[in-house]
């Protein structure tokens, strides 16, 4: 499992408006024990859309972990081109240092926005270019990442593809184990 493919809801999903809101602290702690593990079993890529919220979270905290893990590397391959041409200014700024941190940056279609299904085109061509699927995902709040999350389950039915899923409960517990670090001061 060499190539993880990651994603999951944008920050106004998760009932996040500022980029300094404390649950991203708790989200990207989550994330990066999760990629530890994944990076233990064996991946070398992370690979995200740059869409931002959960993936540009987990890319954070994977660049976090290049410290420890020197090998792994960061693919960011954009649906279209320019797809940040709409996003505030200070939103495009983050994004530009995310792809400076990237050791891959692509766009899936090369032209600029133009329908939907550059969307579908850009989950399935990142699912048939992984090895899994790591997911921020509640099935009771549908949003964005069930689209990502419906073209690996496509694809499970013709091969073996897994797909991790963070649920609610595992941010509970990043939670609780944050406060009782604390706590034990």
């Amino acid at each position: 499992m060499r190539r993880l493919a990651a994603t999951g809801y944008k920050p106004a999903e998760l009932g996040i408006f500022k980029d300094d809101a404390p649950e991203i602290a708790y989200i990207r702690k989550t994330l990066e024990k999760r990629l530890r593990a994944l990076i233990e079993e064996g991946s070398e890529w992370l690979i995200i859309s740059g869409q931002p919220g959960v993936e540009w979270w987990a890319a954070e905290a994977w660049n976090g972990l290049r410290a420890e893990y020197d090998h792994i590397q960061l693919a960011v391959l954009e649906p279209f081109l320019e797809q940040d041409s709409i996003w505030p200014e200070h939103v495009r700024t983050a994004y530009a240092e995310l792809k400076q941190s990237a050791d891959y940056v692509d766009a899936i279609s090369k032209r600029p926005y133009v329908n939907p299904s550059q969307l579908k085109a850009k989950n399935d061509f990142i699912i048939s270019h992984t090895d899994a699927l790591l997911i921020l995902y509640d099935e009771e709040q549908e949003g964005v990442p069930r689209y990502m999350l419906a073209s690996a389950e496509r694809r499970q039915q013709s091969d073996h593809y897994p797909v991790y899923t963070i649920v609610p409960e595992d941010l509970e517990e990043t939670v609780r184990e944050e406060a009782e670090r604390e706590w034990d001061g």
